[in-house]
């Protein structure tokens, strides 16, 4: 999943951007509310988290202006105020929900898998598709009850189209969404992972679990319980 963290105090950004990382997350960073702007029109997120104190321009301008573009991912509001009306004026601007600073980072990742899954039309955190099991939550996957392993890489991809099972996606969006913006679209490391996911997931092919669509991209096929 891909995410925009726009936060001006730069030592809780770097700290933020440390823990989104190690939760298997990809990230980009604006550091004031104008480069957020571009960012955030630039790029289809997964989610954004925007500070409501940002220079140049503030928080809640920003989500308004994100809103108005049609962006409709949804958006983390962290804020270092404390009263009612700040949270009320962001959540009407079009924000998602909201974190108080401080805030454990640990809260920070669970609303966001929340938020990710909710946008998805998921509401818990396990997502069955016939004999798979993914828990987005722990990370952990099964296959007829036998846990498989995969790679950071490899666990993006598989996360994405599972939280969007039935729907084509094309290269560069699964590239947009799983890797930075400064990645090699012509790459061809999707086709390699897509390859990794069936010997992993579906060895036999019995499932036909990932469809390959020439010229449109790939599907994770809806499976029967």
């Amino acid at each position: 999943m891909r995410l925009l963290l726009v936060e001006d105090d730069i030592p809780l950004q770097q700290n933020l951007k440390q823990h989104l990382l190690d939760a298997n997350y990809t990230l980009d960073v604006a550091s004031d509310g104008e480069e957020g702007l571009f960012q955030g029109e630039e790029y289809n997120y997964d989610a954004a988290i925007i500070d409501l104190g940002l220079p140049k321009l503030d928080g809640i301008t920003l989500i308004t202006r994100l809103r108005a573009q049609g962006r409709d991912y949804p958006i983390l509001i962290l804020t270092a105020r404390d009263n009612w009306q700040d949270k009320v004026e962001g959540l009407d601007a079009g924000a998602d929900d909201y974190l108080t600073k401080p805030f454990h980072p640990e809260e920070l990742t669970a609303r966001l898998n929340a938020l990710i899954r909710r946008s998805a039309g998921k509401s818990s955190p396990v997502i069955q598709n016939g004999p798979i099991r993914l828990n987005t939550s722990s990370h952990e996957i099964s296959v007829n009850e036998m846990q498989i392993n995969l790679s950071g890489s490899e666990y993006k991809l598989f996360e994405y189209l599972m939280l969007h099972l039935g729907e084509v996606k094309s290269k560069t969006v699964l590239i947009e969404h799983i890797y930075d913006q400064d990645f090699d679209l012509d790459s061809n490391v999707i086709e390699v992972f897509i390859r990794r996911l069936r010997k992993k997931l579906d060895p036999d092919n019995q499932l036909g679990l990932i469809e390959t669509l020439r010229g449109q991209g790939y599907r994770m096929r809806r499976l029967q319980d």
